[in-house]
């Protein structure tokens, strides 16, 4: 491991905003922090950058401890939300205030200047004043004056937070390309999921000052270990249930919902026979008659989003369920009778074992 972060408390005011934090950060890995305000993800962040001094625990880059050194000499690239660019300065001497800090001749600042403008696409960019340039243009002008000085490491704080969704959706992708084609190692800070999903490697879920879960960002949604993680992934149906019978892969669940069959595959049946089960969007598909777990519900509330509906249906038992259905193939319906697919229901292992921050309304 390239970063190694060990046992980090940090206290605020006698407020703990991080209870012995650590992770490990691969050489060439994007790692997201992924969190609510407030959760530590910043903070921790700063610690590693060194604009923070940790209460206790260690911060080890390459196998050597980083805590003694100023945070200009740690050698990592920052990029924050608000970009923090020099106003009355133009782009070409906002991306060359690094290199001048480095005390480089004259000759390879400009040389780098141009050739980090044109890897983020602003070549021609270099004589322009920061007013100039649109919110996307000053996020890679920000992005340019961090790789200028060829980092260890990336470090960006909710870099995108301040733009449009369609641009960030589209930045997102580019930054993750970008990042791959250097071969960076970077730790991205974010509250968003889906911002998440897309650029990490490995994402890092935390609450309360600390790591709840981590993991492939495919491995968190399919198999959330908490009920605040599997909610904060947009995973709000969650039922309670008793386990009656486990045949091979499938584990028979007897639900409000009706017995539900639920592939083990993904994420195996805790020991205990009552358990909680969470039922991903995608869960939703046309009722044959042969289909496994077939429920009939009132629609009570309906989301257009596209090629896709968001509906909320009532069962007759009272619970709710939030599924992503085809717009085409809703119509006006208030009723619908839909199979549940069993590798889109997940068992939660630790379900009830971590502080949860919102209330468990939403599990029947």
């Amino acid at each position: 491991m390239v970063l190694e972060v060990r046992n980090i408390v940090k206290t605020f005011d006698g407020t703990p905003a991080l209870r012995d934090v650590s992770i490990d950060v691969a050489n060439g890995e994007i790692l997201c922090l992924l969190g609510p305000s407030g959760c530590g993800k910043s903070t921790l962040l700063r610690i590693i950058a060194g604009l923070e001094r940790a209460d206790a625990g260690q911060v080890m880059f390459e196998g050597r401890s980083v805590d003694p050194l100023p945070a200009h000499r740690r050698g990592f690239g920052l990029m924050f939300q608000d970009f923090a660019l020099f106003p009355h300065r133009t782009v070409a001497e906002n991306v060359a205030f690094g290199l001048r800090m480095q005390r480089l001749p004259d000759a390879e600042i400009e040389r780098r200047v141009a050739e980090t403008l044109e890897l983020v696409e602003l070549s021609g960019y270099g004589d322009r004043t920061i007013y100039e340039l649109s919110g996307g243009e000053r996020q890679r002008v920000a992005l340019a004056r961090s790789l200028a000085p060829r980092p260890r490491m990336l470090m960006l704080d909710e870099p995108l937070g301040s733009l449009d969704r369609s641009l960030r959706e589209r930045l997102t992708e580019e930054l993750r390309e970008l990042i791959d084609r250097l071969g960076l190692t970077a730790i991205y800070v974010t509250h968003d999921q889906a911002e998440a999903f897309a650029i990490a490697d490995r994402i890092a879920l935390m609450q309360a000052g600390r790591i709840v879960q981590q993991g492939p960002p495919s491995q968190l949604y399919r198999c959330p270990l908490t009920p605040f993680v599997a909610r904060f992934l947009g995973l709000h149906t969650i039922v309670s249930g008793r386990i009656v019978e486990k045949q091979g892969r499938l584990a028979a669940v007897e639900t409000p919902l009706g017995c539900l069959l639920v592939d083990q595959q993904a994420c195996a049946a805790p020991s205990t026979s009552t358990v909680q089960l969470v039922i991903r969007p995608e869960a939703a598909q046309p009722a044959a008659e042969d289909a496994p777990n077939i429920i009939t519900g009132q629609v009570i509330r309906r989301t257009f989003q596209g090629p896709t509906e968001r509906v909320v249906l009532r069962h007759s038992s009272g619970a709710e369920i939030t599924l992503s259905l085809s717009a085409m193939a809703l119509d006006s319906q208030e009723v619908l009778r839909i199979s549940l697919h069993p590798e889109a229901i997940s068992f939660i292992p630790k379900a009830g074992t971590q502080v949860e921050d919102e209330s468990d309304d939403s599990t029947v």
